[in-house]
């Protein structure tokens, strides 16, 4: 297949070429595009065969559930059964925005993209080019994030056409997603409601406007292997660069001492190892490939930049890589569901 491939300029968009991507989608085909949270892979929400092209891109599980993509309020409409008063609250707040709320889908919605559950997942990205993208198309936009599945995410154009020249239609975008993690995920078919997958709207910012609002525990721990998932994320290792990820959890001190313990154990052993730290931590670490995140104090600079640091370590051909933990809270409890998810939960702590 050849993959057409377009770097927009954000400051003057090529209408042409959104109408082009829209065309595509409209017509079966699977257009790569950016949002705010990662890029996604696109295909019409409402045709089957399209949605399993997704699927078959990707190399993802036919029981992940896919994300609908809208451009207005209005075209919740006519995908779901209904919308409850306290998802009309989170629309209202967080629309447009990195939120996905999952409600009872309508018969419009095939199971492909549904991986057979009853629900679906909505959302209403705040990235001008994706909106403009599902507006052109037509239709609404099933879209997981546009990687070969389990992957760290992409963030930028380069790593969408990395992943997927050659498996999909269009691949169109330019600038880095802002926000770096994928959406959160909340699931109104129940009260009260919860939190499925953490993302850009924290636990904390939807409790302003629901204050009991709370996290499934579950998907801060190794899901069982028998899980339906009812929202992408929960079952699979996912992030994952090539090389093996530890995470070492425990006060800064702790950390710095055990990463260097095991820095020199790795190198004796003859393997490449790769250091995700910080700004605070940058020069504590030796004999590695060390990477920052950021400053400790900006977690939302650290969940930007998470996955396109996963992936250097993968350019630079690392045998392992430890990686620092973060607080979970606010923003830190999504950043920490990526990192122990990429490490398929092998976590040293106190």
């Amino acid at each position: 297949m050849n993959t057409k491939v377009v770097k927009l300029n954000y400051n003057n968009l090529d209408k042409e070429a959104i109408k082009e991507a829209g065309y595509v989608l409209r017509n079966g085909g699977l257009v790569a595009f950016p949002t705010e949270t990662v890029y996604g892979l696109g295909a019409n929400a409402l045709d089957d065969k399209a949605v399993k092209k997704i699927f078959d891109a990707k190399g993802r599980p036919q029981d992940n559930p896919l994300i609908v993509h809208i451009a207005e309020i209005s075209d919740i409409e006519t995908l779901v059964q209904e919308v409850p008063e306290v998802a009309f609250k989170f629309i209202k707040k967080f629309w447009p925005g990195p939120l996905t709320i999952i409600l009872p889908k309508s018969n419009k919605i095939p199971n492909s993209t549904s991986a057979g559950l009853d629900s679906i997942g909505i959302r209403m990205p705040s990235n001008e080019v994706a909106r403009e993208i599902i507006k052109a198309s037509g239709v609404p936009i099933a879209a997981p994030s546009a990687n070969i599945s389990g992957r760290p995410s992409p963030t930028d154009l380069e790593r969408c056409v990395e992943d997927l020249n050659g498996k999909v239609d269009y691949i169109i975008g330019g600038e880095k997603s802002n926000v770096g993690v994928e959406s959160t995920i909340i699931d109104c078919t129940v009260y009260p409601p919860c939190i499925l997958r953490p993302g850009g709207v924290t636990l904390e910012m939807l409790k302003e406007v629901e204050k009991e609002v709370y996290i499934d525990p579950a998907i801060m721990k190794k899901p069982e292997e028998k899980l339906k998932p009812k929202a992408p994320g929960m079952k699979y290792r996912h992030y994952a660069p090539k090389a093996p990820v530890k995470v070492i959890q425990g006060d800064l001190d702790f950390t710095i001492t055990k990463i260097n313990e095991l820095i020199n154990k790795y190198t004796k052993e003859g393997k490449n190892v790769g250091v995700i730290a910080t700004d605070e931590t940058l020069n504590k670490y030796h004999n590695a490939i060390v990477e920052t995140l950021g400053s400790r104090n900006n977690i939302n600079i650290i969940a930007q930049n998470l996955f396109e640091t996963l992936r250097k370590f993968d350019d630079k051909n690392v045998d392992v890589i430890l990686s620092e933990a973060f607080e979970e809270k606010g923003m830190g409890i999504a950043v920490m569901n990526r990192l122990k998810k990429s490490a398929g939960f092998d976590i040293i702590s106190i």
